[in-house]
């Protein structure tokens, strides 16, 4: 049973840590909205997720209100619409994701995730439809967050997905030039995506989950920055202890503002994500928790085995003190979103080689990285299936969400602004990978994905 009185001792973290519920997202399934008509499909999405998600954000302002924690974002997440918009005749799916749009506005909400599809064995019509829709879509919406899964370990890497998706970022890019490619901040390309993940830009609502669900996200880089302060130069023993201990208060905490939500609103209860998400705010960076371990700049030579102790030591913590953690949970490495990040791209210490070694052992993989505006999609595409294959090899989730900003060039800035940030253009390898993306097919299975 939750122990109000050991959360509320949390308040000097929410005080001066930069602790947060980073989000309530409302899961919504939206199978019972499909049309052959796809302006009617369009209507029936938005009626219902102004229905279902009519007091979301005045329930969450009001937890924050009686509780004392900040709950930064109210978001929603709708089942892939690739499945929703197959019976539409209508191959232009840009008219679902401004009903979306609307609908999110209407809801008061920041973000809304779903526009989806799940391609890792191969497409059908819908999903072709879907992701060709996106560039479209992203450029003329505000709110709406697109992902596509390219790879799974039981199924392998579908090489045409992510051939096509270098092609898709490219034209999204292009398409939001105005805005620095911001488009593309909202479109991530997965390997073994979840179904209940709380965070944008990947949210979406899974086969498995209920008609609706509440899931929270959680996040305190600052908080373990602070902890982790008060261990300087103990062991790692200790280190790994004092990350446990203070994920599993996190963790406490949204568990209870879940439950809060979930009673009010009348919506099951899904998971906890505890993931230590960072913003551009000082102190509010997991870089800084790696360089607090001993590390002079994030990017240095044991980074890695760092990222690996936080990680762990995180999602021990989390189990620990809910009964159901779900989405991500551990840790983020978002470059834009992570002013510590950032400062080591400066640095020239951080660079996209190293960022992918880093995503072998932390939560998603290469997050909000800007390049330079002339990358080719080939070259997108190669960093997406090599991003991949960590995620199929390893049997974890992994994310490629990258910006070829327009006109920028390595050294250059991108600025998005709010939780987003400003990213430094970083320099990208401009050996040429074209033929080995244009072979196509799928990259097999592991052996170790056969354990029935």
């Amino acid at each position: 049973m939750l122990n109000i009185s050991d959360i509320m001792q949390t308040v000097n973290m929410i005080d001066h840590q930069h602790l947060d519920i980073r989000t309530i997202t409302l899961g919504i399934s939206l199978h019972d909205c499909a049309d052959s008509d796809i302006k009617k499909c369009a209507e029936k999405i938005y009626t219902k997720i102004c229905k279902k998600a009519e007091n979301l954000v005045s329930t969450g302002c009001e937890i924050e209100k009686e509780y004392g924690i900040p709950i930064i974002n109210k978001r929603i997440s709708v089942t892939p619409i690739a499945q929703v918009a197959a019976a539409c005749e209508n191959n232009d799916y840009s008219i679902i994701g401004h009903a979306l749009d609307n609908a999110a506005k209407n809801c008061g909400v920041n973000f809304i995730g779903g526009f989806s599809a799940l391609v890792h064995k191969g497409f059908t019509n819908a999903d072709l439809n879907l992701i060709n829709s996106i560039p479209k879509t992203l450029s003329e919406t505000e709110l709406v967050c697109s992902s596509v899964n390219v790879a799974t370990t039981k199924a392998g890497i579908n090489m045409d997905a992510v051939a096509l998706m270098g092609r898709i970022i490219k034209q999204t890019a292009e398409l939001t030039a105005e805005n620095d490619g911001i488009g593309c901040a909202k479109l991530v390309v997965f390997a073994n995506a979840v179904e209940d993940n709380p965070f944008m830009a990947g949210a979406f609502h899974g086969e498995g989950e209920p008609e609706c669900v509440i899931n929270v996200g959680v996040s305190g880089p600052g908080v373990v920055y602070k902890a982790l302060q008060d261990v300087r130069g103990k062991s790692f023993d200790i280190v790994a202890e004092t990350v446990k201990r203070t994920a599993f208060r996190i963790t406490r905490m949204g568990q209870m503002v879940a439950n809060a939500a979930s009673e009010r609103l009348g919506i099951p209860f899904g998971v906890v994500d505890l993931s230590l998400a960072p913003t551009p705010a000082q102190g509010d960076s997991v870089a800084r928790i790696l360089e607090e371990m001993g590390l002079e700049t994030c990017g240095a030579h044991g980074t890695t085995a760092a990222l690996a102790l936080l990680n762990d030591a995180v999602k021990k913590g989390g189990v620990m003190a809910s009964g159901h953690v779900g989405g991500l949970s551990g840790a983020f490495i978002p470059v834009s979103e992570d002013e510590g990040m950032i400062a080591a791209v400066e640095k020239g210490v951080l660079n996209i080689e190293k960022l992918e070694a880093m995503t072998c052992v932390c939560s998603v993989g290469l997050d909000m990285i800007a390049v330079p505006g002339d990358t080719s999609a080939e070259i997108l595409s190669a960093i997406i299936a090599d991003e991949a294959a960590i995620g199929v090899i390893n049997s974890k989730t992994t994310a490629v969400r990258i910006i070829p900003a327009p006109h920028k060039n390595f050294g250059d800035t991108v600025e998005f602004g709010g939780l987003l940030g400003a990213a430094p253009v970083m320099k990208v390898n401009q050996a040429k990978s074209s033929d080995f993306i244009r072979r196509g097919g799928r990259i097999p299975a592991p052996i170790h994905s056969l354990k029935n």
